[in-house]
């Protein structure tokens, strides 16, 4: 039969459909894959399934032709989840797609593949939850050992697109770039930008550490601190005030959209987080960050990019990937004397560089 690349290069697809509904972190990190299919079907109409709070991130690109929102719902299973999934079924099924390529792996979107009836179905070899039932072709990516970012190029190159550094770009507009210049205008340098929340349990490194950290930056360099978060971050960045006590911190959880935080963290110094979405949307713009991984393995799901770096834990069962845990001794043995550490020099690089 001929490897994949072979098979769909023998008739190139005209229409060609990404699944790739979540999560933040997740879907930042598929974004390479769109300017490797480009360069491979220049032609082609390319479509990209998304859940609607990401598709910001989608529209507007140059790469992209469409952007097919889902309403997935609450958690778990809904009757509003299942009756989005039958519109969204519908609405692929019209399509007449030629390829897809499902890079989530999972069993709703192995429905969704399935769905668009595409002669040529790809996904990963190791999906879960029964998705590959719906492939008619799989590719080999362990994602026990193979970072996140390097498994969406694998896919790509199986595909026959070439073997390059992964291109990420976020269609950020004039009116973001406006807002931060605005936004950060009366903040000192160098600024240090806390995301103190995370939807696990487990992956919030302490509050107290954060604001350990941010004293240190504050006391020895004179940073302007800046904490982010979704609006169910809220109690966590008032205990980060109130931890700082008289400290000014420029409070902007639940006021951001993804793309005004990107363009944020772009015009700031140091983006400090632990491990969720926005930390890679971060990293994706070219920010300076530094990432905290208690429960999780960054070698998987660390920020990418030489701007990239991460303090772990190295508890006996790190990495345990749990979401809830009653020891959490990772929490303090990732010290804030390990995290300044590594915080420190990039804070002296950017005072260097201001000068």
């Amino acid at each position: 039969m001929g490897s994949l690349s072979e098979i769909v290069g023998r008739r190139p697809p005209g229409r060609i459909c990404i699944i790739k509904p979540s999560s933040l972190g997740d879907v930042v990190h598929s974004l390479p894959i769109l300017p490797e299919l480009r360069r491979l079907w220049p032609q082609a109409h390319l479509s990209w399934v998304v859940s609607g709070s990401f598709r910001s991130l989608l529209e507007g690109r140059e790469d992209l032709d469409r952007v097919i929102p889902y309403d997935k719902g609450p958690s778990g299973v809904s009757w509003r989840g299942l009756k989005g999934l039958a519109r969204l079924a519908s609405t692929l099924a019209r399509e007449r797609f030629d390829l897809t390529i499902d890079l989530q792996g999972l069993l709703r979107s192995g429905l969704m593949t399935a769905a668009t009836r595409a002669p040529i179905r790809v996904g990963m070899a190791d999906a879960r939850e029964g998705a590959g039932r719906f492939y008619t072709h799989t590719i080999e990516a362990p994602r026990a050992s193979v970072h996140a970012v390097d498994r969406v190029m694998v896919a790509a190159e199986a595909l026959g697109g070439r073997r390059s550094e992964p291109e990420f770009s976020l269609p950020i507009r004039e009116e973001d770039e406006a807002w931060a210049v605005r936004t950060l205008a009366g903040v000192a340098r160098p600024t240090l930008v806390l995301n103190v929340g995370s939807r696990w349990l487990t992956k919030r490194w302490p509050v107290r550490h954060f604001a350990e950290v941010a004293r240190r930056a504050v006391a020895e360099f004179g940073a302007g601190v800046v904490a982010v978060g979704a609006p169910e971050d809220r109690e966590l960045v008032d205990g980060l005030r109130a931890s700082l006590g008289r400290t000014p911190v420029l409070d902007l959880c639940g006021a951001t959209s993804l793309l005004q935080l990107a363009a944020l963290a772009r015009r700031t110094d140091l983006y400090l987080s632990n491990d969720t979405g926005p930390i890679h949307l971060a990293a994706a713009v070219g920010a300076h960050v530094v990432g905290v991984y208690t429960c999780t393995d960054p070698k998987l799901t660390g920020p990418y990019g030489p701007r990239a770096a991460v303090v772990r834990s190295c508890v006996w069962c790190a990495p345990s990937f749990l979401k809830n845990c009653d020891r959490l001794e990772c929490h303090d043995e990732v010290s804030p004397d390990r995290v300044w550490a590594v915080v420190r020099p990039r804070l002296i690089r950017a005072v260097g560089s201001a000068a």
